[in-house]
Order: C-alpha cells, then structure tokens, then sequence
C-alpha cells in the first residue's frame, strides 16, 4: 500500500500460491524489507522471497519440506532476520535454525544440534567477546547459536515454557539477555560470558513472575524494561536486578512500541492507544483515543492483536482488515 494514501501498488494472494494448508492462517508474521526484497515466513512453513516494486516471487523454501521443520500449533509466526548476506529463521524440530543467501535462497548453514520444537519468537544478534551469534528462544530453552557456521554454543532456561512462547528476547548492557513468556512462565535473565573459543550463559536470575508476557513483546527503553504482564499489569522493570519499580493497569492488556523516549500502548480489549512516558518513576499517559472502528471478522476468542507500528513520522494501527495511519511527527 502507498503509506501516504493508502492505494493499492500491488498485490499477492499467499495463501492460493502458497499456504493452502492453513488458510485462515496465512501470514502471522511481520514482513520484513531488505533493499529491493520482502521476506515472508508463512503460517505452513513457505519462506518467500518477493520484489518490493511488483511483488514478483524471486526465490521460496518450505521450512518443513527442505529443512525437515515442524509447524508449531498456531501456525509459523517468527518474524525473519537479516544480518549481512543471511536470513535467519527457526525451523524447529529437525530443522533446528538456518541461514540461507538472502538473495538466492541457497542454503549457508543448519543448526542440526538445535531441536527443539519452534516458538513464536524472532531471532536477535549481538556478539560476546568477538564471537557474533543469533540469540532464541524455542518451546523449551534459550538458545545461542554461532553466526559464522551455526555451531550450538549454549542452550539453558529455567522458566516453565508451555502452550505458546512468543517475546522475542531483549538484548541489555554488559551482554545480559533477557526472556520472558506467558502461561505462568515469568522471566529470566542471563549474562553471556567468553567460554574458551565460545559462548557460555550465566544465570542472573530465573523464575521471576514480575513479568509474564503473553504475547504484546516486552521493549528496553534505556535501562528499563517495559511491557505487559499477566501478573502485574504494565510494568517497568529493572531487567539487572529483576525488580519492578512501578506496575500499573494502564489501558490494559496490549502490545507496545516505543519512539522518543514514548511508550505506545495499544490496548488488545478496544483498540485504545495510550502514549506513555519511558520513565522509571510512574505509569504517566500524555493522551490516548481509540480507533474508529474495530473489526466485524474477529473469531469469538479474537482481540486486537496487531503491534502498533512506527515509521517517518506515521503510526499505522491496524485490527484484522482494518487500518489506520497517523501523523504523528510533531
């Protein structure tokens, strides 16, 4: 769509060329543009590649098929990495994570060591002691594995993931990394540390209940962690120490981005935004409204799910087939 408008430029049909499987599924995750090139991990495992101009397909994989994946039960909803030449993703089960060409589709490396059923969660990088590395969280652990060949470096976690892990986890200061999901699991910090020619992870703490994110994502704005928990309401955390230093219900349960030193709290019950402070001293909303219009296709169970999103000076809400754009530059 043209983001000054709303026109159509082009369009694909992804589940007629691709996730026929799963069709009231589709795309769970985010897109991802690269240059001239969109990425798309779909629902059933169908890893495509498109032209950002005419939506022509350049090259496609299936996770399952070529790598030997295994669809978790919601469908594939991680969001692909880029880092330099590579995508990154996670195949789960015998497929483990990977990393092909991005612009050819060819096959780099696969972390075969890694089998653990596939989360919800998206993959980040960082890099400990000159050794670059894609960091995970799966259905059972937390995960590092090697950039250069996807050789397994560390594989821990102490928290209860069950039924859906879905935060991607949040890289601090001094190489601490931080998970959280929900179901009761809470959340956990470790230090990554030099080990011989590796990486090893070190507990900070584990089990803490302060947060329990279910699936909005939690943000580092600063040295705090703020985010939605099942437990506290809306939080900001002290990810070192694994203390809150306010909790509060805010506009209830949501997603959240950040831009400015502002919190962007979309409500999942009503489609309420908030902007909030980033500030350790209080919960502190500057003004909210709702969207016009909530969706008429929700599925009984169904909230507003979509994250807010921010970009040259637009915040884009979007609920089902509904969106709208913001101007929020001044």
């Amino acid at each position: 769509l043209n983001a000054t408008d709303g026109t159509e430029v082009w369009r694909v049909d992804f589940v007629k060329q691709f996730d026929a499987a799963l069709p009231s599924f589709g795309c769970v995750c985010s897109p991802l543009v690269d240059g001239d090139f969109l990425y798309i991990l779909g629902a059933t495992g169908d890893l495509v590649c498109l032209d950002t101009k005419k939506g022509e397909v350049k090259w496609s994989k299936n996770v399952i098929k070529d790598f030997g994946g295994g669809i978790p039960f919601w469908g594939y909803s991680e969001s692909v990495l880029i880092d330099g030449d590579k995508l990154v993703c996670t195949p789960g089960g015998k497929g483990g994570m990977i990393a092909l060409n991005k612009t050819t589709g060819k096959t780099l490396w696969q972390c075969k060591d890694l089998n653990d059923a596939a989360g919800y969660s998206s993959i980040v990088v960082t890099e400990v002691a000159g050794v670059k590395q894609y960091v995970q969280q799966t259905m059972a652990n937390a995960v590092g594995v090697q950039a250069k060949d996807g050789k397994l470096l560390w594989k821990t976690g102490e928290i209860k993931r069950a039924t859906a892990v879905i935060p991607s986890p949040v890289l601090g200061a001094d190489n601490l990394v931080f998970f959280t999901a929900g179901y009761g699991a809470g959340c956990e910090c470790y230090k990554l540390e030099k080990d011989g020619d590796g990486t090893k992870a070190t507990k900070v703490y584990s089990k803490n209940s302060i947060v329990q994110n279910h699936h909005g994502g939690v943000l580092l704005v600063g040295d705090h962690i703020y985010g939605h928990s099942d437990s506290s309401g809306w939080v900001c955390f002290d990810y070192k120490k694994g203390e809150d230093l306010w909790k509060d219900k805010g506009v209830g349960k949501g997603s959240v981005s950040s831009a400015n030193g502002m919190l962007y709290c979309y409500s999942e019950s009503n489609g309420t935004l908030a902007l909030v402070k980033a500030s350790p001293e209080k919960y502190e909303e500057v003004s909210k409204f709702k969207i016009p219009q909530t969706s008429t296709l929700r599925p009984k169970n169904g909230k507003v799910w979509a994250h807010p999103v921010i970009a040259n000076g637009k915040l884009f809400l979007r609920d089902f087939e509904l969106m709208y754009v913001y101007d929020i530059a001044k």
